[in-house]
């Protein structure tokens, strides 16, 4: 092969890490699915669709940890006999006494 010929490749850059190619199963009743999918969200382009998916679930992810650290926060709340409506009053005061140490 020629250098006219020969592809360029894209120049490296040291500072970026480098993607990898990983693998994964998709049953064949889900393919039609995936395929729709990938159309729609990544443009034909499945490391694209998967990219958008990823940060869609990780929103998804930190909502359900809100959610529960919010129902704990309400049983302690309970537990104590702290009323809702106290509760912005009582953090101010936490963190009015935390610069005093």
């Amino acid at each position: 092969m020629s250098a006219k010929t020969r592809k360029a490749r894209a120049p490296r850059h040291p500072d970026k890490p480098q993607a990898q190619t990983l693998g994964f199963s998709v049953q064949e009743e889900d393919r039609e699915t995936l395929d729709e999918l990938v159309d729609y969200f990544g443009g034909g382009n499945r490391s694209a669709y998967l990219r958008a998916t990823y940060r869609i679930m990780k929103s998804i992810m930190l909502a359900e940890q809100l959610r529960e650290l919010q129902a704990y926060g309400q049983q302690r709340s309970a537990a104590l006999g702290i009323e809702a409506a106290d509760v912005p009053d009582r953090i101010r005061e936490f963190l009015k006494g935390k610069g005093d140490t």
